[in-house]
């Protein structure tokens, strides 16, 4: 989510938007070539579609008249260029996106001299992108030499290199792209709402009242020592807001907030960046307050990868799900395990069972916990989490296979 309209209205600035936006507020929107004048400085408008139709990057010009940056928004990143998958519509196909950004970045970008700077819309982590490196800004010279995508040879081959292991997109990539176009709440509103401290009864009341799902987001191995009944936890201390795209898939959904202490605003900031506006409060002193209450707490078991490999040797054909993406799991997993990837696991519910033991695990604990707090709250009381994930389990003697797997 943007805060272009809060930013417009609070300081009286003009939104610029590229060629073929289609906005439901006031906006200017600027011709290819159209340049601002900022002081003794010059901003230059470059259509660059291929992300999207509109994408645009903009080029800042200094005193002297010289290339000196760019801004290049989701066209150009560091080591990676933008996803065209991501805005498709009617007979526009993602190859169709993928030669408009190639034509952008040969005649838009490239030409530009090597020393100007470039500087990106996201980093590493964002799925907006695919290689995305963990520096925030280089020069042009050293992506035209290090940049996979750049250094294609021809339209045909950075075609092929740019649709090649996309991901899917996050679900809430798409509702994010309305309400930037159409307008959304006051960011003033959401966190006043969501800064509400509520006590264990005035929580467990708004819950029941309003139906909100309860969103625990501490870090795995506390939340596994106890938790409310039918909380889901995604911590804060890892892929937070894409997790909550991927598995929360209405943003209008109500949410109550469980949180270490002093990270409530944080907490409802985040969510807020990607459209989840709508936390009713968060529970007063986090979860200690909760179980002093008296209130029902409920468990996650957790074991350690040496119990694991104890359980496991006893019985080699005991049920494993491996919830990483099918990549990590084709390197390596351990013999016999089911790869239900964590984006995908709401979709798989009716393949694991109910009723025999089930042991959980992923990288290193994080989605591994996200994965059996979510089939807690569906009624899988068998689920076992296996800390440390596999990165543990290669310690111990449950033999890990390489063989590609059969996924989901």
């Amino acid at each position: 989510m943007s805060g272009h309209i809060d930013l417009a209205k609070k300081t009286g600035a003009t939104i610029v938007y590229g060629p073929n936006a289609n906005t439901s507020y006031e906006a200017h929107h600027a011709k290819d070539g159209e340049m601002f004048a900022l002081g003794d400085v010059t901003i230059k408008v470059l259509h660059t579609p291929g992300h999207t139709q509109e994408s645009t990057t903009y080029l800042l010009i200094d005193e002297m008249g010289k290339d000196r940056a760019i801004f290049t928004g989701d066209t150009l990143f560091i080591g990676d260029v933008g996803r065209p998958d991501l805005a498709i519509k009617g007979d526009v196909t993602e190859r169709d996106l993928a030669g408009m950004l190639y034509d952008s970045l040969q005649t838009k970008i490239m030409p530009l001299p090597d020393d100007v700077i470039v500087y990106p819309a996201h980093g590493a982590g964002s799925a907006c992108g695919k290689n995305m490196s963990k520096e925030t800004t280089d020069t042009l010279g050293n992506q035209k030499r290090f940049n996979y995508a750049l250094r294609a040879k021809s339209k045909e081959e950075f075609i092929e290199k740019v649709l090649d292991g996309l991901t899917t997109a996050p679900a809430y990539f798409a509702e994010n792209a309305r309400l930037n176009k159409e307008g959304y709440e006051s960011i003033d509103r959401v966190l006043q709402r969501g800064s509400q401290s509520l006590s264990p009864d005035a929580f467990e009341a708004a819950v029941n009242e309003t139906g909100a799902l309860i969103l625990d987001v501490r870090d795995a191995v506390d939340f596994a020592k106890g938790f409310i009944p039918n909380s889901i936890n995604i911590g804060l201390n890892g892929q937070f807001a894409p997790w909550v795209g991927a598995l929360i898939p209405d943003l209008g959904q109500p949410i109550a907030l469980v949180t270490p202490v002093g990270q409530e605003s944080e907490t409802v900031l985040r969510l807020a960046r990607v459209g989840y506006d709508h936390c009713i409060g968060f529970l007063e002193g986090g979860f200690t307050t909760w179980q002093q209450s008296g209130k029902e707490v409920d468990r996650v078991d957790s074991i350690s990868a040496e119990e694991f490999a104890n359980r496991w040797e006893q019985n080699p054909e005991v049920a494993v799900i491996d919830v990483r993406k099918p990549g990590e799991f084709a390197g390596e997993h351990v013999k016999g395990a089911e790869n239900l990837s964590l984006d995908n696991l709401n979709d798989h519910m009716a393949e694991i069972s109910r009723t025999e033991p089930v042991y959980v695990h992923c990288a290193g604990g994080y989605r591994s916990m996200v994965a059996n707090s979510i089939l807690k709250a569906r009624g899988f009381d068998n689920v076992v989490n296996v800390e440390g994930g596999i990165t543990a389990i290669k310690k111990t003697s449950v033999p890990i296979s390489v063989d590609t797997p059969v996924s989901h």
